[in-house]
């Protein structure tokens, strides 16, 4: 049984504009932007529009994930895509705690998020510093990498880029949700644990009241396996629990980028997101 208190409902707004600096004669894009129904939250509405108006083309991608895809053919000088959604969220009663065995046996099924990609390779250091955060299971192994990348990052946004990968962020030693992610992921991969990477909302304020509009933010955490999936966040070392809204998960950041596209034209692009998140129940 959960209790209330660990329950809430989250309104969530999500403006994505493109202003170009020439007309643009054709744009061709896909956003996830719709929150996921899971054991741990429920949409109860959720509206996606898009500025020039286009009809939307529904679909699920491999790892799950609703993609609406629209496409504009006039010239325009201007994109934007509003979502909307209105989301139940809930912290999970238990977290399933599988054996270093039963982690090892569901690799073969789950080997896509056991790998290393781009984003999420790591080197002989890396996998030196996996092996001594290893505990005696794999639970305690996941709070334990969570907790060293928190440690040894410092928060800085400007520093990276979507580009960024886990040695990178390791080298440097800062960046953002993003990177805390990859680089966790790249830890727990090295350890033999299935990990994927998670993007969705964050509500700032855990003491929020009820009704209070805040300024919000796209974020990413990790899920691993360890027996079942389960969230943690790296950038705040906790589990996900009542202000993540899950959005889409995949085995790094290029799974799930929130809006992607291409456009016809010699025209520069000036992106500006603004997410803003409000506690209704």
């Amino acid at each position: 049984m959960v209790s209330e208190d660990l329950i809430w409902r989250l309104a969530i707004e999500h403006t994505t504009t493109y202003r170009y600096s020439n007309h643009v004669r054709a744009s061709f894009n896909e956003v996830r932007v719709v929150p996921q129904n899971s054991n741990r939250q429920l949409v109860l509405d959720t509206r996606v529009t898009t500025t020039p108006s286009a009809p939307l083309y529904r679909y699920i991608d491999y790892w799950g994930t609703e993609v609406l895809a629209f496409d504009i053919a006039g010239a325009h000088d201007m994109l934007r895509v509003r979502a909307s959604a209105v989301v139940e969220t809930r912290r999970l009663a238990d977290i399933s705690v599988a054996s270093w065995e039963a982690v090892a046996a569901a690799r073969e099924r789950l080997v896509e998020l056991c790998v290393a990609t781009r984003y999420t390779a790591w080197d002989d250091e890396l996998w030196r510093i996996a092996t001594g955060l290893r505990r005696p299971d794999p639970v305690a192994t996941v709070d334990a990498v969570a907790a060293w990348v928190h440690e040894v990052l410092e928060y800085a946004p400007g520093t990276t880029g979507v580009q960024t990968s886990a040695l990178e962020v390791w080298r440097a030693r800062r960046g953002v949700c993003q990177d805390f992610t990859h680089l966790g992921i790249a830890v727990l991969r090295a350890l033999g644990i299935p990990a994927r990477y998670v993007s969705g909302y964050l509500h700032p304020d855990e003491k929020s009241s009820v009704g209070v509009e805040n300024v919000g933010e796209s974020h990413a955490w990790i899920e691993a396996w360890t027996g079942d999936w389960w969230g943690i966040d790296p950038t705040n070392v906790a589990p996900a629990g009542p202000r993540h809204v899950v959005v889409a998960q995949g085995r790094d950041y290029s799974d799930v980028p929130p809006m992607k596209g291409i456009y016809a034209g010699t025209a520069e692009d000036d992106l500006s997101v603004e997410v803003r998140v409000t506690r209704v129940a």
